[in-house]
């Protein structure tokens, strides 16, 4: 079963791990054990047997005599039968007791083609090795035979057993140290976490985005992840709670604008109802409700263009130099100054707004009896829109809050306008990946992706 927490996850990863390395190594540790035991016990067996072979070939008496084949080789008891050419036994040690060394192929083909062989075999419950050797054809009772030598493996097995007990039981301590050793680091490692937790915790529970989530001391060996994530989530809820410190700064001042209209309306509306509707009551009505009614499609339109969090191309194309040419249609005081066609991938209605906004603007802000120019023109494969008024611009202090929501400039109060009209322009130019510039009087679009068609001449007439 996997842990569920990350400290019991990387406890049981560190034991794991260790566990998987012990194996490995006990396994391999066995196996190169076994093969040198084993290696050991057949060149044993081998030099026995020769040594065996040659007193068989130079002196065969000797085969007889009493406790001529008892001697150990290499400090291991080893039992020895010497064969003649027909497999009848002429002398054999006492090792075995009433045991015989079994007669198999291994034999035959000793006996008939002269060739050696290991096998293993078992006689009652002991299990042994075997190694069978051919004597040379040199004369004497046991020319052309073969020996037989074989020795216990029992002292084998138990060793390997008992060296894979030891190993498994290290592995196990081992483990088991690893995972003591890898709860108290993760222990020690997650502290930075669990403050991070407990802090989140708190944040969620006050509601209160202004708080910030708890750093971990230099001291405290926090790793570089931790402050790297706590930066971050610090970072995002400072920008939240910038967020909704612009969002109640926006109902506070929709709010305010909102109350002026409807506090005048409804005192024309209380004196229509006293006193009756005439001409000049009525022309209230419809400026305020009028008012009333600007602001509110205002604070929609900017709603809805700050609503795309990304560069939105959509419908289009928009032919900017016919929007210019409409624009500036039964103006007086606005001329058009637009030096080729072009066109954008946006929603026109958006566009539309956008320059009437700019317009407006300049035509309020400028000085009175000011000309406006609108000017077109294609730079480095965006469209540069610009609306320029002849008075001096904002001033230059200002130029950062002049698109901010409900901003008006110092004298601004007695001039018409919400200061929604350049929020509304920047929103739906960032919308569609554009942005906007101020230089002076002059308030620039730049749009991107733009289609050049032809060359047409300046209008340069008032329109």
């Amino acid at each position: 079963m996997i842990p569920k927490t990350v400290r019991g996850r990387l406890i049981a990863a560190s034991a794991g791990s260790i566990l998987v390395a012990v194996a490995l190594f006990a396994v391999a540790t066995i196996l190169l054990v076994s093969a040198q035991l084993h290696g050991s016990l057949d060149s044993a067996l081998r030099t026995r047997a020769q040594d065996v072979a040659q007193l068989a070939v130079s002196a065969p008496a000797v085969l007889t005599d009493p406790g001529a084949l008892e001697g150990p080789a290499s400090g291991r008891q080893i039992a020895v039968e010497v064969l003649d050419a027909h497999g009848t036994i002429i002398a054999r040690s006492l090792t075995l007791g009433a045991g015989l060394l079994p007669r198999d192929r291994l034999v035959d083909a000793a006996l008939a083609q002269g060739s050696t062989g290991y096998e293993d075999i078992r006689i009652a419950d002991r299990r042994l090795r075997m190694f069978v050797a051919p004597i040379a054809d040199a004369g004497g009772p046991a020319a052309g035979g073969v020996v037989l030598v074989a020795a216990d493996t029992t002292d084998i097995s138990h060793t390997v057993g008992h060296l894979a007990l030891v190993l498994a039981l290290s592995g196990a301590a081992l483990a088991l140290l690893a995972a003591v050793v890898a709860g108290m680091l993760t222990r020690r490692g997650l502290r930075p976490l669990r403050r991070l937790a407990h802090s989140a915790e708190e944040i969620e529970r006050t509601g209160d985005p202004a708080r910030r989530l708890a750093t971990a001391p230099r001291a405290s060996g926090a790793g570089d992840e931790i402050e790297q994530l706590t930066g971050v989530l610090n970072r995002m809820l400072a920008s939240l709670e910038r967020s909704r410190a612009s969002e109640r700064r926006f109902l506070a001042d929709a709010s305010h604008e909102l109350r002026t209209p409807v506090t005048t309306l409804l005192g024309n509306v209380e004196y229509a109802a006293r006193h009756g509707a005439d001409a000049e009551v009525l022309d209230e009505l419809r400026r305020d409700a009028a008012r009333l009614a600007r602001l509110v499609d205002d604070l929609l339109v900017l709603e809805r263009q700050g609503a795309g969090a990304e560069a939105e191309p959509a419908h289009g194309p928009v032919s900017l130099d016919e929007l210019v040419r409409d624009a500036v249609e039964g103006r007086e005081r606005v001329r058009a100054d637009v030096v080729e066609e072009l066109s954008v991938a946006a929603e026109e209605e958006a566009i539309r707004r956008a320059l009437e906004n700019l317009i407006d603007n300049a035509l309020v802000h400028g000085p009175p009896g000011g000309e406006v120019t609108i000017s077109l023109l294609e730079q480095g494969g965006s469209a540069w829109l610009t609306v320029r008024d002849e008075g001096p611009g904002p001033d230059p202090s200002q130029r950062e809050r002049v698109f901010e929501r409900f901003w008006r400039g110092a004298g601004a109060g007695a001039r018409p306008g919400s200061g929604l009209g350049l929020s509304i322009v920047a929103a739906i130019a960032e919308r569609y990946g554009g942005q906007i510039h101020v230089d002076g009087s002059a308030f620039t679009i730049e749009l991107p992706g733009t289609q050049t068609t032809e060359r047409i001449t300046p209008p340069g007439a008032r329109r």
